[in-house]
């Protein structure tokens, strides 16, 4: 049996927590910790028997994460983005595998930065939920039979099934990691560079099984994937998908009246007006054209993902999504399918192995 630490009991630390333990067949043992004593007491109820401690603490005590972190075996952060790189450095301190979530492209740099320490001896791997994480990993299974690919298009979107208002969006996730992407400047592969680009620019319309969306540049979602794909691959894009006329009033609120100066204002409007939904779907769509057999052709994986009822409960899109990515990539690491050591990026997780696993699978159902 495993000890793994989860920091941070909210709507995604519920779902990794209900995964790991009580379905997971008892092969791990979970040490969790949050600053909320709600929170950890919901999360009792999910987890049963599989916890072995629980622990109210600040994300930012370093004292508090070392006697947590001592003598487990990995530590999964769903904390909020900006609190990784201390949760990092523990984890090397501790001698633990270290997972994330997060798609903040600065966090990640600082955890890359950790794991290439030459004392640093686990495998530290970020960014391992849906976008980034699971659609890279998408990715470069598509680009596997094909050569000279000139674009390769990235669309993922976590939405309401049921949008009743004018931005016809619910909170499925981190609202705070939701303003970030909308306000961070996005990574790109233009002409085989690494460029940057503003967020929210560059719509388009797309239709996926008979539905019109919009889709726009927003930050994080490539996660390492451009880096890797630099040289090889002509162009390669991130955007979130919305309902149409999302991003014209999201450019009202950010741009016109200079929120995006003011996240924490932000939030807070969002927090207090857009209700939250466990009645979402998630829609990935990831497009990949280039040479095959000597013709240009397109690769496309397309799939929509609903909230589901699992074991009598109901569980989100958007939970089931990202808990199912950490949680796959977790199993591979152990059985040896991933690097052990260092800086994992997504696209060294292969798509046949992840599909497979016990928790990858609800990505195929």
């Amino acid at each position: 049996m495993k000890t793994v630490v989860l920091l941070g009991a909210g709507k995604i630390g519920r779902m990794v927590a209900y995964f790991l333990g009580p379905h997971g067949g008892g092969d791990y043992s979970l040490r969790i910790g949050d600053s909320s004593p709600e929170a950890l007491e919901t999360i009792r109820e999910v987890a049963g028997e599989s916890i072995d401690r629980t622990q109210t603490l600040a994300f930012d005590d370093g004292t508090a994460l070392d006697g947590l972190m001592s003598g487990a075996d990995a530590v999964i952060s769903c904390a909020p983005f900006h609190c990784n790189p201390t949760i990092a450095e523990h984890a090397a301190k501790n001698g633990l595998h270290y997972l994330d979530l997060t798609e903040d492209v600065k966090v990640t740099d600082q955890v890359a930065s950790i794991a290439s320490r030459p004392d640093c001896k686990t495998a530290f791997v970020p960014q391992c939920g849906l976008a980034p994480g699971f659609i890279t990993i998408v990715a470069r299974h598509l680009l596997e039979p094909m050569t000279e690919v000139r674009d390769l298009r990235l669309r993922v979107g976590a939405l309401p099934r049921y949008p009743n208002n004018m931005l016809k969006y619910n909170l499925t996730w981190s609202t705070a990691g939701l303003i970030n992407e909308y306000c961070q400047p996005c990574e790109v592969v233009l002409d085989h560079e690494v460029k940057t680009v503003q967020p929210l620019e560059n719509l388009e319309e797309i239709v996926i099984d008979g539905v019109p969306y919009e889709a726009f540049n927003t930050s994080g979602g490539l996660g390492s994937l451009g880096d890797s794909l630099k040289g090889s691959v002509r162009n390669v894009n991130y955007k979130s998908l919305r309902y149409p006329g999302h991003n014209h009033l999201m450019r009202f609120l950010i741009r016109d009246l200079h929120m995006g100066d003011n996240q924490e204002m932000l939030a807070e409007i969002f927090e207090q007006s857009l209700p939250a939904t466990f009645r979402d779907q998630i829609v990935i769509f990831v497009s990949a054209i280039g040479n095959f057999r000597g013709r240009l052709t397109e690769n496309v994986y397309a799939k929509t993902i609903y909230h589901q009822e699992i074991d009598g409960k109901n569980w989100s899109g958007i939970q089931i999504t990202t808990a199912a990515g950490v949680c796959a990539v977790l199993d591979l690491l152990f059985a040896g399918k991933t690097p052990q050591t260092g800086f994992i990026r997504m696209e060294d997780v292969h798509f046949t192995d992840f599909i497979a696993n016990r928790y990858g699978r609800y990505y195929d159902q």
